[in-house]
């Protein structure tokens, strides 16, 4: 998660946390554009869909009304767009949402492709109560918010009667354990102070700086996860902890199957990554 990394006082951050990592994630905008981590170029060109394993744990989506919270540049909004859906992206950041209208007129979705800017814990508001046939949050999403309960909140409410909430995250073990070494760092769970973390670059590739480095993150327990999602109206349907993950989290991690990251041979497995599904009842 970044360099100079330490327990923040709450009083300290205050409320300007939010501020923060907008600024910071407005600055990552224009260098994962340029990044060969995202391969923006190779997207468009290539007709990229969702991750295989996304699109076997959803099934087809064609005609379906699909949210993404916390979408970012969009690529893996209008991934699902290209598998056939009708999406919506709703992200924070107003450099973010812009690139990733951008990608819809030139990926040729933009008749499918709707993107708004937004707080996800306003996302009920800014969507005017609209509710989905999917809510999908995505890979890096969880640590940036202070509370998982208002998190689920929002995300229980915007998943329409009988639709389905699926997530795909990094495993909240493999966040609480330092770079180097597997031992941890951090809380496992979920406390009311950030961890602040000050660096200039992101976690792509390439020579571009942040003018604002300074982010607050912090950590969700698995178990403070679920219940969540089910407090706020959602029935689980399957958790599956990975053992691989689609970034290389710690340095010792080798490539396994195309695009993943795991263990080596020979050392225990740890989770890496997790996926679940849920359902509001009809």
């Amino acid at each position: 998660m970044g360099d100079n990394m330490a327990r923040g006082d709450p009083a300290r951050v205050g409320n300007g946390w939010l501020a923060a990592n907008r600024a910071n994630w407005d600055d990552r905008t224009p260098i994962h554009l340029a990044s060969r981590d995202y391969d923006v170029e190779g997207w468009l060109r290539q007709g990229r869909g969702p991750r295989p394993r996304e699109a076997a744990a959803l099934g087809d989506v064609a005609g379906l009304h699909l949210l993404h919270l916390q979408c970012h540049i969009g690529l893996e909004t209008l991934a699902w767009a290209r598998a056939g859906a009708i999406v919506t992206g709703l992200d924070f950041s107003p450099a973010a949402v812009a690139a990733a209208r951008d990608l819809a007129e030139r990926a040729g979705l933009a008749d499918r492709a709707t993107f708004v800017c937004a707080d996800v814990h306003r996302a009920v508001q800014a969507l005017g109560g609209a509710t989905f046939d999917v809510v999908y949050g995505s890979l890096g999403s969880l640590c940036w918010l202070p509370s998982v309960d208002g998190w689920a909140a929002q995300a229980g409410a915007l998943v329409a009667p009988g639709g389905r909430f699926f997530l795909h995250d990094g495993h909240p073990l493999a966040d609480a354990l330092a770079e180097e070494e597997a031992v941890f760092a951090g809380s496992y769970f979920e406390e009311a102070a950030p961890e602040v973390c000050d660096a200039d670059v992101t976690y792509t590739d390439g020579d571009g700086r942040v003018a604002h480095g300074r982010t607050y993150q912090w950590n969700h327990s698995i178990g403070e996860i679920v219940t969540a999602l089910i407090r706020h109206g959602l029935q689980l349907e399957w958790l599956a902890e990975h053992d691989w993950t689609t970034w290389r989290r710690f340095a010792w991690l080798v490539p396994a199957a195309p695009g993943e990251w795991t263990c080596p041979a020979g050392t225990p497995r740890m989770p890496l990554s997790f996926s679940l599904l849920a359902r509001r009842p009809r």
